[in-house]
């Protein structure tokens, strides 16, 4: 366990993938799950705020930064598929491919660590954890308890699970059931189906479908380069809304007033209601890739209308304006309302 290091030496923009956030009051790395356990008890018993930590990459931290202790979960290592909390995501999914073990494949190139992933139910390319969680190991900050959660009771829904955005407890380790036979999960995204030139619900050899999807991944600037800029983000940064079934007759006809009324809009179908493509709505609003937000410290990903970017010497407050912007003008022309994905730390928009 690391002792406590004074506020400039931890600005955690050192510890999120988009490189911003302000310091931490108290910082301590957490190398093994009871150290862990032991830290978050101690902090709790003695009233202090605790933001717990992974792999940074869906973290949006205040220019002030963070006024209690930041506690670095640094847990590693995978038995089978169980797998420590502060894994790195990719190196796990990478060693499971590698092993012949399927299932994982079309996550690959997600940064940040295995605890987030039940979370915010991590989805991409058709896939998502709540499809291939077995269980988590947990504790719980109001029993004091370490406990076995089945994924039945995670309460899973898009992108979220009934421990995201509350201080409920900790994820320690996650299990998956995966194949053994060295294929895919079933190819469920058209544009990997041909990329891979297979058919929908094909299963395809899991090292074939990693490599395509880490392909599909790098075009939009979505695998961490330090070197390139449209990568320094927290990947995704709207969800797709989610529309009531009520509500879309109104809403498909306010976006055929705005982009007329013979463009195909792309729509899933979605729990008591329509999904619709929260990229495709920033584009038709007006906003495209690389649009730039204040001082041009900040912009829409290049390659991706949904990342927004730190381009090296920007603030969280340019991050959130170029955010709000994008969320307003979306809602003005359509009046549709994104909802960011990744947590908002001491800020909001």
């Amino acid at each position: 366990m690391s002792t406590a290091e004074t506020p400039t030496q931890h600005a955690l923009r050192g510890y999120t993938t988009l490189r911003l956030g302000g310091p931490a009051h108290r910082f301590l790395i957490a190398d093994t799950t009871d150290e862990l356990v032991t830290t978050v008890r101690e902090l709790d018993a003695a009233g202090e705020p605790v933001l717990l930590l992974g792999g940074g990459s869906n973290l949006v931290v205040a220019d002030a930064g963070f006024t209690g202790t930041v506690v670095r979960i640094a847990t590693t290592g995978w038995d089978g598929a169980t797998v420590a909390a502060g894994q790195d995501w990719d190196e796990f999914v990478g060693a499971t491919v590698d092993a012949g073990i399927g299932g994982l494949e079309c996550l690959s190139g997600i940064p940040g660590s295995a605890g987030a992933t039940p979370i915010q139910n991590v989805g991409a390319y058709g896939c998502e954890i709540s499809e291939l969680l077995h269980s988590i190991d947990f504790y719980d900050r109001a029993s004091g308890e370490v406990r076995t959660i089945p994924a039945s009771g995670l309460g899973f829904g898009y992108r979220t699970s009934v421990l995201k955005g509350t201080e409920a407890g900790v994820v320690l380790r996650v299990r998956f059931s995966l194949y053994d036979d060295g294929l895919s999960a079933p190819i469920r995204y058209a544009e990997l189906a041909r990329t891979l030139g297979v058919e929908a619900g094909t299963r395809v050899p899991a090292a074939a479908a990693r490599e395509a999807v880490l392909a599909l991944r790098r075009g939009k600037g979505m695998v961490l380069d330090a070197a390139d800029h449209d990568t320094w983000s927290a990947g995704s940064f709207f969800t797709n809304p989610i529309v009531a079934a009520a509500e879309v007759p109104g809403v498909l006809a306010r976006i055929a007033d705005g982009v007329g009324a013979d463009v195909p809009v792309p729509q899933y179908p979605a729990d008591g209601g329509v999904k619709l493509s929260a990229a495709w709505l920033i584009e038709r609003a007006g906003f495209a890739k690389g649009h730039a937000g204040p001082g041009g410290r900040v912009s829409l990903s290049t390659k991706h209308t949904l990342a927004l970017t730190n381009r090296g010497s920007a603030s969280t407050a340019d991050l959130l304006a170029l955010a709000r912007e994008v969320r307003d003008g979306v809602h003005a022309r359509f009046g549709v309302t994104l909802h960011p994905e990744p947590l908002l730390i001491n800020c909001a928009l």
